[in-house]
C-alpha cells in the first residue's frame, strides 16, 4: 500500500515537472485578449448605403430647421451610430432610429445611455424600406437620392405639416422648402441641410366667394385659375406649406389654411384686406 502511494506521488510530481519544464527565460502563454469595443468605419457597407456620419454641426442645423422640440417624434432610417436621434432627444424629443446593422444598433443604444437620453432615444434593427414611419412628425436622415426616391411614397404619406430634414441629398423632382449650410468653418464636407414640409392635398375644384378656384398640385407647388364673373385669372406664387396655402390672383394675395373640405383666410389687395372662404367641390 505504501509503495502504491509513493508511486502515485511520484507520478504527480513527474507530471508537474513535465508541464513546467521550459527553457530558462521562456514566457508564460498569454491569456486571450478581451474583445475590443465595436467601432464603425466610415464607408462600411450597410443596407443599400455606406455609412458616412453627418457632421455634428449639420445635425444641429437640420434639427434647427425642423424646429424640433419636446413635442416632436423624430425618426431616422439608416440611423448609423444614432447621432440624429440622440441630438433630437437632447432637445427633449422622443425618437426612434432604424438601422440594418445590429452592431450599430447596439452602439447607438450605448451612446444614447451614455448621453443620458436612453429613455427617449430608441434604436431597432430593421430595413429602412420596410420601416413604419407613420408616427413620425419629423424625419432626420442622411441618405442618397436613389434611396430617398424609393422612400418618397412613405415620406409623402406622412401627416401634412410633418418635416423632413436631410443632409445634402434631396429628391429628383420635389424641391426643398428651405436649404441652408454650416458657415462657421466647423464643417468641411456634407455641410448642407435641406427641409421639406409635407403638403396637404389641395388639388381640385373649390367654390370660392362668387367664383371657382381650380387647382392642380405638384408636391407643394400649386397651379390653377380663379374664375369669376369678370373672367379667368391665372394664379401665381401658389404653394402649400403643410396645411397653409398662399397664392396670388391678379392684384390680390390670398393666405389661408386648409381644413378638410374647406379653406379660409384673408385676402389683401388694392381695396384692403378681407376674409375669404372656399369649399371643395371635387378632388
Amino acid at each position: 500500500m505504501i509503495a502504491a502511494i509513493r508511486l502515485l506521488v511520484f507520478a504527480v510530481v513527474l507530471a508537474s515537472l513535465s508541464i513546467d519544464a521550459r527553457p530558462a527565460g521562456a514566457q508564460q502563454p498569454s491569456a486571450p485578449a478581451p474583445p475590443q469595443p465595436y467601432e464603425p468605419r466610415v464607408g462600411q457597407p450597410g443596407k443599400d448605403v455606406v455609412w458616412v456620419p453627418t457632421p455634428p454641426s449639420v445635425v444641429e442645423l437640420m434639427l434647427d430647421m425642423a424646429k424640433v422640440t419636446k413635442d416632436d417624434f423624430v425618426m431616422d432610417i439608416g440611423s448609423g451610430d444614432g447621432r440624429n436621434i440622440i441630438a433630437a432627444a437632447k432637445r427633449g424629443a422622443r425618437g426612434v432610429g432604424v438601422e440594418y446593422n445590429p452592431d450599430m444598433v447596439a452602439l447607438s443604444t450605448k451612446l444614447a445611455t451614455e448621453a443620458g437620453v436612453g429613455d427617449r432615444a430608441t434604436f431597432v434593427q430593421g430595413d429602412m424600406y420596410e420601416a413604419d414611419i407613420s408616427k413620425a412628425n419629423v424625419m432626420a436622415i442622411f441618405l442618397l437620392t436613389t434611396n430617398m426616391e424609393k422612400l418618397l411614397p412613405s415620406f409623402k404619406s406622412l401627416a401634412p405639416g410633418s418635416r423632413i430634414v436631410s443632409n445634402t441629398f434631396g429628391f429628383n423632382e420635389w424641391d426643398p422648402d428651405a436649404r441652408d449650410s454650416v458657415k462657421d468653418g466647423s464643417c468641411s464636407s456634407w455641410c448642407e441641410a435641406l427641409l421639406w414640409i409635407v403638403p396637404a392635398h389641395a388639388a381640385g375644384t373649390w367654390a370660392i366667394d362668387s367664383g371657382m378656384l381650380t387647382l392642380t398640385q405638384m408636391h407643394q407647388v400649386l397651379y390653377g385659375t380663379l374664375a369669376t364673373t369678370t373672367g379667368d385669372t391665372p394664379i401665381s406664387n401658389a404653394r402649400m406649406r403643410g396645411y397653409d396655402i398662399t397664392f396670388t390672383a391678379g392684384e390680390r394675395t390670398y393666405t389661408g389654411r386648409l381644413d378638410g373640405a374647406t379653406m379660409q383666410g384673408s385676402v389683401s389687395g388694392p381695396a384692403g384686406t378681407q376674409t375669404w372662404k372656399a369649399t371643395r367641390i371635387t378632388r
